[in-house]
């Protein structure tokens, strides 16, 4: 390569590298990625940076060979800006194997993973390949370890994760694959073609509009499913769900589901905008329920999302608590004074009614039996009789479903951090493929620092004040 040339390619790959970074920036951090994350991803991308930036400082730079990885970071993270990409919890990282697993697939210990998320409501893992076609080997060389034997070690840890579980691994390769190792994936993994719609252009500022070589206009994509053996027999018991189903022709008769709050109200405008159940007999097996749940827009709430909701301080009540008298309020609220004054300004500031109605709105709300009843016996000891009526009327537009966590979060040890009544609420949303929304965010945290994938919406808390 000529010296100009090379030194061209190396402007080209410090500002590939300023690009991928402000992307890594952009990321939502919270339900999208965990901050752990993007300080991978950013460590990876400033280390690249700094390589080409002394490569070129260098007198004897023309003889250092150019960095390979830069290709590979911005494939993973044009997978992460896909907004039915969520609950990234691990990014370019190795999952440890099992001894078994280990001992199946040639004494290797550890298996490298790029993503780590919930795809389309299923936890997935995604293995990104920036290498030329030509260069990817089926079965193993001196100088790799083949396609072959990776896969092989991915589906064996897969299947040996008791908490991970992914539902399929997804394979996305930059630059696509020749004909023959694509034969092969089809014909000895059952390898399916996958529809990630990948974008033909990146939106870039002034002059460097085709600063990215690779538009992933020649990607090949495709889905591995991983099968498992379903352990939890009592997901096919027959339940009975009750005061969930309404026939929608009769809706306007049914007094038992009318808000029986001001029709003006935030809380009323934002609790109508969830979706009904409408499911003809009142009488449904839970096993036939649960394969409906991926046709539906679902969202599971723990009791600190139904709280926020009917909370006195998210239904007008936040100027007239921080009017009163700081004495009153500290014998109202003993030592919870600071986190509910905490919750007032914040209320003031950006209520929080607007924030939820772009997260709850058109979908289908759950709630599993744990939530229910903490969330009555909350409301019946510390609601005032206005949060009272709001709890009734978010109750009626809400389906009580068994505790029935999935058996990958059921996988995780339990713990302080990470407790039963915790895993049983996160799971059974995790079972029916509903983000959980919340504000018990020490879990998520908890949950994330396991590698596991979950799908959780973040709200920011809310106490009852007695309204």
């Amino acid at each position: 390569m000529e010296v100009k040339d090379r030194e061209r390619a190396i402007r080209m790959g410090i500002r590939r590298c300023e690009i991928a970074i402000e992307k890594v920036e952009r990321l939502e951090i919270g339900s999208k990625i965990t901050q752990s994350c993007t300080r991978t991803l950013l460590k990876l991308l400033h280390s690249e940076h700094s390589f080409l930036s002394s490569s070129f400082s260098s007198h004897h730079h023309h003889h250092v060979p150019l960095s390979l990885n830069i290709g590979h970071l911005e494939a993973v993270i044009h997978i992460l800006h896909k907004p039915f990409v969520t609950g990234v919890s691990r990014v370019c990282k190795t999952i440890p194997l099992s001894s078994s697993a280990s001992e199946t697939t040639a004494n290797s210990t550890r298996v490298h993973v790029d993503i780590v998320c919930i795809l389309n409501k299923n936890p997935v893992w995604v293995i990104v390949s920036d290498r030329n076609p030509k260069y990817i080997s089926w079965l193993q060389t001196h100088k790799s370890t083949g396609l072959k034997s990776r896969i092989q070690q991915l589906l064996v840890s897969a299947k040996s994760s008791p908490f991970m579980k992914p539902t399929s691994i997804i394979l996305f390769f930059s630059h696509g694959l020749c004909d023959t190792v694509l034969d092969k994936l089809h014909s000895e993994f059952g390898a399916s073609d996958f529809r990630f719609e990948v974008d033909f252009c990146e939106e870039l500022d002034g002059d460097w509009v085709n600063v990215f070589p690779n538009s992933y206009k020649n990607a090949t994509v495709l889905q591995i499913a991983v099968e498992y053996t379903e352990s939890n027999p009592a997901l096919a018991a027959q339940v009975v769900v009750k005061d969930l189903v309404f026939d929608p022709a009769a809706l306007a008769l049914k007094e038992h589901i009318k808000v029986n709050v001001d029709d003006d109200t935030s809380f009323s405008s934002l609790i109508s905008g969830i979706q009904l159940w409408i499911v003809k007999d009142l009488d449904v097996e839970f096993a036939k329920l649960m394969d409906l749940s991926g046709e539906y827009d679902l969202i599971n709430f723990d009791t600190t999302a139904l709280i926020a909701l009917v909370s006195g301080i998210s239904n007008g009540c936040a100027e007239k608590l921080l009017a009163t008298p700081e004495t009153e309020m500290r014998q109202r609220f003993k030592g919870n004074f600071e986190f509910v004054i905490a919750q007032v300004m914040s209320e003031i500031q950006n209520p929080i009614h607007g924030e939820l109605a772009g997260v709850i709105s058109g979908k289908r709300g759950i709630i599993c039996e744990s939530v229910h009843s903490e969330f009555k016996e909350l409301i019946s000891l510390c609601g005032g009789p206005n949060e009272k009526i709001r709890a009734d009327a978010i109750m009626k537009r809400l389906m009580v479903v068994p505790d029935r966590p999935s058996e990958r979060m059921m996988g995780l040890p339990t713990t302080r951090k990470l407790a039963l009544k915790n895993k049983i609420v996160f799971g059974t949303g995790d079972r029916w493929h509903a983000p959980t929304l919340t504000a018990n965010m020490a879990f998520v945290r908890a949950v994330s620092q396991t590698g596991m994938s979950l799908s959780t919406i973040q709200h920011r808390p809310r106490a009852l004040t007695g309204d």
